[in-house]
């Protein structure tokens, strides 16, 4: 254990981050994945994974109207996880920014667009949950 440094004008540790799980991932919601999914073999596939994770689309349909809504069941800490990883992503991650806009420019909302982020990313969590084991 390193000793506290008190002085207010100390630079920051130039030592990187002890649990680097993904890119613009904070160890918190890297680490409710990791307990959420628990083992390998727990789930059958990424969709059993969104279904847990809330994040899996419920069709809610009117007329002629075709929209998804997320699911509200599931775990709900994993799904603040999947939430707090989609907003830094959206707003710091040039990909996921581009991958919003091009939804946003097929006709669907911010919140749509940033719906599909999340199951998109409960896609590539449970994928590389599943190989690094």
């Amino acid at each position: 254990m390193r000793p506290t440094n008190t002085n207010a004008t100390s630079k920051p540790s130039s030592q990187p981050p002890a649990h680097n799980c993904s890119k613009c991932t904070a160890s918190d919601p890297s680490a409710q994945l990791l307990i959420s999914w628990s083992h390998p073999g727990r789930l059958r596939n990424d969709a059993c994974f969104a279904r847990l994770a809330g994040v899996a689309p419920i069709p809610a349909s009117s007329g002629n109207t075709t929209r998804h809504r997320l699911d509200r069941g599931g775990d709900r800490q994993l799904n603040n996880a999947i939430h707090t990883i989609a907003r830094a992503r959206a707003n710091g991650h040039p990909e996921s920014t581009a991958y919003i806009q091009r939804r946003i420019n097929e006709g669907k909302t911010r919140r749509e667009a940033l719906r599909a982020l999340k199951r998109h990313i409960a896609r590539r969590a449970y994928r590389l949950l599943e190989t690094t084991n």
